[in-house]
């Protein structure tokens, strides 16, 4: 087995032995751990015999580990060579090699939970074969390097999670290495420097693909690099796995945590790092830890990571955006990090919404450095267009050949959705992928910052937006007719004083001796409900004139007031009347409330109106900045508004700010459509053929 095909399809086919006791998407449960113990079996094989002599007299981890040659070990007698010499005891020979490892290994198993499929693979006859099998590859990195096994983890993964959700997904490799490229390319110098110690972290960090690429662009770079890796991972497995090749590379392995990083579970709390890689999970809920992450909002505000609002709790990307954001240091040369989203983040949410909030938090502070629009399926669950952002919290303010154009208070956007190639055999969603070639041309366009058919550069409060109410009057005609008389009903207050549903079913519970007193009571309301109803109605009917009509809302007060005065109604019961007998009406007098035009609330609109000041920093209150633009909104208002509407007015106490990042409107390139005379042409030529064929079936 030479290539890596054929060691993903032989693991493959081990699993395919598993069929019946296990369904395909739970083989992972077997093939991912015994793969990683395979792995650590072929790495210990040279030296397991010193390891066993030394295991004799000392029981101390540092020095078996210093005879095992790496930062583990295993003591136990058996190896994957032994297992198949005693097949009636195959499990127990497993445990016991299990138990043999250091501690640190077997905290990786134990997130497998192998245990119970050693169990279920003992019982069914196959925990022998299956060890057979895995005893035919040899995993050594001299065979298979750190970087191969990788692949083959995340192909296996991928073959084993086909029917995951879409949010549940596997980053390409061609992607993390164009993330890494873009991330990296201007970092020349820093990374080159002996004396730096390059921090690198991923919180959402899946099997590790992010930071292993990470790592081998700067070592490719600088050999001598030092470079230190961090991650979490909220899936057992996924971490395991993580772990696992963080040990084998002889890296500190206690720098990758279990758990959920955006909540109190985070494992870094004080961590800071120069560069940030992140995929997270796309458009997933994070309503069932909302509480912790909400109270960190509300209690911390901008000392914790939730300052600037939360999402919806229907996709929680721009929290791990923020929490990628608060692991940035902010010494003079401050971070730089990458993250993948799908088109949500870009604009949804209204202005002052959470995710606008968080967007406008994001550009004011002048953290977003660029936008990448990637191709169409690219991703193995997930057929939906992607985007990677690049954020900076020191942007390039100086034209330097080394630090590279000038970024500061800009956004470059670089639409990359045709740089690829089909895929001659397509992965589950993964019809395309993006060669060396063009990973390498996109990173030229986006660190040459300048602007072309696929880029474009902006201000940052290009996507700012000032969200203003417009008002028009409330022009209110009145009659008193038997269908204005039946639209009564459709007023709440005055419907919901009967319903019959709710009477039908109480009058039937009333027959019953245990009927309460409560529901009684509930039965009584109802009845006077009615009666009241059947008052008003009468009263109005008594009253009918098909010919009058009132177009001045104070007068027919009066008139209603005449009518139904005796019957001592609510305020809010006699407002549900007299708006059932109301109607929309130009020619009417405006309804004024306190002296004051009242606003018509079905005919309100709201226009989004472009900044015209320079934002020079962020400000959690924008009050000050929104007095500033008052004179931009009355012009545009007159300019724009009024001419179409003479009526309306602007209510000024209302007006939000927001952002938006749309994306594709400034790529669409407009198809000019073809002339109608050349479309009857076509169709012409169409029915001819259509009528010829019909006559040769017809004879």
């Amino acid at each position: 087995m030479k290539n890596f095909g054929q060691k993903v399809n032989f693991i493959w086919n081990i699993a395919n032995l598993l069929r019946g006791p296990y369904k395909p998407e739970n083989y992972g449960n077997v093939i991912l751990p015994m793969a990683v113990l395979k792995r650590f079996d072929s790495l210990l094989e040279p030296t397991k015999d010193k390891v066993l002599e030394k295991a004799k007299t000392v029981d101390i981890p540092e020095i078996l580990n210093a005879e095992a040659g790496f930062n583990f070990h295993n003591k136990s007698e058996f190896d994957f060579n032994k297992f198949t010499d005693d097949p009636d005891n195959v499990a127990a020979n497993l445990r016991a090699y299990i138990r043999g490892f250091s501690k640190n290994v077997r905290e990786i198993i134990e997130n497998f939970n192998f245990d119970k499929e050693i169990t279920k693979l003992d019982s069914n006859n196959l925990l022998f074969i299956t060890i057979k099998e895995f005893n035919k590859i040899d995993l050594h990195p001299d065979k298979v390097n750190n970087q191969e096994m990788g692949y083959i983890f995340e192909e296996l993964i991928r073959r084993f999670s086909e029917n995951a959700e879409a949010g549940d997904h596997y980053t390409p490799r061609e992607v993390i290495r164009l993330m890494v490229n873009v991330l990296l390319n201007e970092e020349g110098d820093y990374l080159t420097n002996p004396g730096n110690i390059t921090t690198i972290g991923d919180f959402a960090c899946g099997t590790g693909g992010m930071l292993s690429v990470a790592e081998n662009y700067i070592h490719e770079m600088n050999p001598n690099a030092q470079v230190e890796l961090f991650g979490q991972e909220i899936n057992p497995q996924s971490y395991a796995i993580c772990k696992a090749d963080t040990l084998i590379k002889g890296e500190d392995s206690e720098n990758i945590a279990l758990g959920n990083s955006l909540t109190k579970d985070d494992q870094h709390p004080d961590l800071k790092i120069r560069y940030g890689l992140m995929n997270p999970p796309f458009g997933v809920s994070w309503r069932q830890y909302s509480k912790d992450i909400k109270q960190e909002h509300k209690n911390q505000g901008f000392d914790g990571r939730y300052g600037a609002g939360t999402p919806r709790t229907s996709d929680g990307s721009l929290l791990f955006l923020q929490h990628l954001i608060s692991k940035m240091k902010k010494d003079k040369k401050g971070s730089r990090v990458a993250i993948i989203f799908n088109g949500s983040p870009l604009f949804t949410g209204d202005a002052n919404s959470g995710e606008s909030e968080i967007r406008r938090w994001i550009i004011e502070n002048d953290y977003l450095e660029g936008i990448i629009a990637l191709p169409e399926n690219l991703f193995y669950n997930a057929g939906i267009s992607t985007y990677i952002w690049i954020l900076s919290n020191r942007k390039n303010d100086v034209l330097s050949k080394d630090k590279g154009a000038i970024r500061k208070d800009k956004i470059q956007l670089v639409d990359a959705t045709d740089f690829y190639q089909k895929m001659r055999k397509s992965l589950g969603e993964k019809r395309h992928e993006i060669t060396d070639n063009q990973i390498k041309e996109i990173a030229q366009i986006y660190g040459a910052f300048q602007e072309n058919e696929h880029c474009k550069i902006f201000d940052k409060e290009e996507f700012g937006y000032l969200k203003v109410r417009i008002e028009r009057p409330l022009k209110l005609n009145f009659k008193i007719t038997e269908d204005r008389i039946e639209n009564i009903y459709s007023e709440n207050t005055f419907s919901k004083l009967f319903d019959e549903e709710k009477y039908n079913k109480l009058k039937k519970l009333s027959e019953a001796p245990e009927f309460k007193a409560k529901d009684k009571k509930k039965l009584t309301k109802l009845e006077e409900g009615k009666k009241l109803q059947d008052k008003i109605l009468n009263r109005l009917r008594e009253h009918i004139d098909e010919d009058k009509t009132w177009k001045n809302r104070e007068e027919f007060k009066e008139v209603l007031k005449d009518i139904l005065g005796d019957l001592d109604l609510k305020r809010s019961l006699m407002k549900a009347v007299r708006k059932g007998l109301a109607k929309r009406d130009e020619t009417a007098d405006y309804c004024k409330k306190r002296g004051k035009i009242e606003s018509d609330t079905d005919l309100r609109d709201y226009e989004r109106i472009p900044f015209s000041h320079k934002v020079d920093e962020y400000k959690q209150d924008y009050s000050e900045f929104v007095e500033e633009e008052k004179e931009n909104i009355t012009a545009y208002f007159e300019n724009e508004v009024k001419p179409h509407v003479p009526e309306a007015w602007v209510d000024y106490s209302y007006t939000r700010v927001g952002y938006e990042i749309p994306f594709t409107r400034y790529f669409y390139e407009f198809e000019e459509l073809e002339p109608s005379h050349e479309i009857k042409e076509d169709i012409e030529e169409l029915e001819a053929e259509i009528n010829e064929i019909m006559q040769k079936v017809l004879g």
